[in-house]
């Protein structure tokens, strides 16, 4: 099972968690601890399990082996199944919404809730009208109450979505390619909402998602699946400027560099929020060398900016050695790479 760092409350863990469908296993022994107020990404190819990892954590497919465990309490296992009290406290979004187009805003917010006040609450008409247009509101969507799913926008819809899931005052929002659907400025608003969502409400957010630029945008955390397995996983800085897998730099890197690589060997500098030194210029005076840059790209993680640049090597050896001598001198971070 992953370490735990010490003081730090696992909200939400899953081990050893394996699934098949007949002769195809779709999860093989995963394990994730999941901390409050995490916003925890699942990145990985289509077909790689992720939508099944999240439909196994909220009890909506079962599993051949493994534990999920809830507050440090077990919730499921192959014999059990998750409760339906514990199920109100880990809320989900998809990509297709899944509203009732028959049913004005409102009316799909406060479903849940009139399905809940059946067996568990006892909840006024006007008191299950009151939370549903509360949780409208954070959704910045008060004034669409009595419209109807097909008058609304995509973004629109998912944030009716979001709505729902909010209505029941969950713990964790797991959220299943909710933006994969959606144009790059519709997304960009889901995101920041979904970050404003755990910053005011403390809430965990797990994120499935096939779109690099979705998990780097808001993610503290991120787990990388492969063919059923997790290969990568821990903060988000250090898996997105150190990937070690195949798989990982494919995805991170989405083939940008690969496009350009030719037999050469290259060296990629690793900067960790140093982006104002100017280092490339520094190893031009320095080492009197001149520099090809094959490939550069910056990101923002945890408001911090980090940044990797990819340059050839010099052709001879004594210039790769000084170039390599230079670096370590400077604690500058690299790794030689090559096709």
């Amino acid at each position: 099972m992953p370490h735990q760092k010490e003081g730090i409350m696992s909200e939400l863990s899953i081990r050893h968690l394996s699934k098949s469908f007949g002769s195809h296993q779709v999860l093989d022994d995963v394990s994730l601890e999941i901390n409050k107020g995490d916003i925890y990404g699942v990145l990985g190819l289509s077909g790689m399990g992720k939508s099944t990892l999240v439909r196994c954590i909220n009890g909506l497919e079962t599993f051949d082996k493994g534990e999920i465990y809830f507050e440090n309490r077990l919730i499921a296992s192959k014999d059990k199944k998750i409760d339906r009290l514990v199920k109100q406290k880990i809320a989900m979004i998809f990509q297709s919404f899944n509203l009732l187009s028959q049913q004005n805003v409102l009316n799909n917010v406060a479903l849940s809730l009139k399905i809940s006040n059946s067996k568990d609450n006892h909840l006024s008409k006007q008191e299950i009208k009151d939370k549903a247009l509360l949780a409208l509101k954070k959704v910045g969507l008060a004034d669409k109450a009595r419209s109807y799913p097909s008058e609304l926008s995509g973004g629109q819809c998912q944030r009716v979505a979001i709505a729902r899931a909010l209505v029941l005052k969950p713990q964790v929002l797991l959220s299943d390619e909710a933006t994969s659907a959606l144009d790059p400025e519709t997304t960009d608003s889901i995101l920041s909402l979904l970050k404003e969502l755990n910053q005011e409400m403390g809430l965990t957010v797990v994120m499935i998602s096939h779109q690099i630029q979705a998990i780097e945008s808001i993610c503290t955390k991120v787990a990388i699946l492969d063919h059923a397995k997790i290969v990568e996983n821990g903060d988000l800085s250090d898996v997105f400027l150190n990937p070690k897998t195949e798989i990982a730099k494919q995805l991170i890197y989405s083939n940008h560099v690969k496009t350009m690589l030719d037999s050469k060997k290259m060296i990629r500098l690793m900067f960790n929020g140093n982006l104002d030194e100017p280092i490339i210029a520094n190893i031009v005076q320095d080492c009197s060398l001149l520099v090809s840059i094959v490939y550069a790209d910056t990101k923002v993680i945890d408001k911090k900016m980090y940044g990797q640049v990819v340059i050839k090597l010099p052709s001879l050896d004594k210039d790769t050695e000084k170039l390599e001598k230079y670096l370590s001198l400077h604690q500058i971070n690299y790794e030689e790479v090559n096709h």
